[in-house]
């Protein structure tokens, strides 16, 4: 759409989706299948970069693709603030934040910060519309690894069956099966340690605007037009080509 062509290398994990997706849009406007190829080994002959990956292959974009205009991104996940006054269908929907796409997508909430004595298994319930997880099979296996792990570190943490809550201080991703939280004792205090870790942050799901980026619950899932991966407009970029 913005005149360019294409050309993509894609992620082992993930061979399938963006080629469909692309032959969904040609079979749309065939003037798109001469602008969308998807190659193999090493890329040339390109005139910009757009690339996603890891903190540590971030670093290697970085030197790698210098003297080419670029958008780089690394790592990212989504937190949410609860204050105690959701409704039901609020944490209903942090449900969904956690859950969907088995909570591998940088907009997949991972992190959850409650009030000081919030009583973390009363989240609980709103998980069994995805009791289904349990049935399958690399999901049961990441719970059940982790869960012996934490037990044989006698680490802390809370289980509902399907996911494993555990105290964590830090702003990484949790592994799939696992939501971390951390308490807090008033938003005054939590908003500068927010604040301070923005990088690392795709979304915050909160019942009250919080900083750029803020979502309500049950919608970190669902992106409009204009939410743009790590707040990046990618168009703007491609059109200063």
């Amino acid at each position: 759409m913005s005149g360019h062509s294409f050309v993509g290398k894609l992620s082992s994990n993930d061979t399938l989706l963006l080629p469909a997706l692309a032959k969904i849009l040609s079979d749309i406007e065939p003037g798109f299948a001469d602008r969308i190829v998807f190659a193999e080994g090493r890329l040339s002959k390109h005139d910009a970069v757009i690339a996603t990956g890891s903190n540590n292959s971030f670093r290697y974009f970085e030197y790698y693709f210098r003297d080419y205009p670029r958008i780089l991104r690394k790592n990212r996940n989504g937190i949410a603030v609860i204050n105690g006054k959701e409704t039901e269908e609020e944490l209903e929907g942090l449900a969904d934040d956690i859950s969907l796409y088995f909570g591998m997508g940088c907009r997949s909430v991972t992190k959850v910060f409650i009030p000081k004595d919030y009583d973390i298994r009363s989240l609980f319930r709103y998980f069994t519309k995805y009791e289904g997880l349990a049935q399958h099979n690399k999901y049961r296996n990441n719970y059940d690894y982790y869960k012996s792990i934490y037990l044989v570190n006698k680490d802390e943490f809370y289980e509902s069956g399907l996911v494993l809550f555990k105290p964590w201080q830090g702003f990484s991703a949790s592994p799939v099966s696992v939501v971390f939280y951390e308490t807090y004792e008033s938003l005054a205090e939590l908003r500068p340690i927010i604040t301070e870790h923005l990088d690392d942050i795709q979304c915050i799901v909160s019942k009250e605007t919080w900083e750029s980026g803020s979502v309500p619950f049950g919608k970190s899932q669902q992106p409009g037009l204009s939410d743009y991966a790590d707040g990046v407009d990618v168009m703007k970029f491609l059109q200063t080509l």
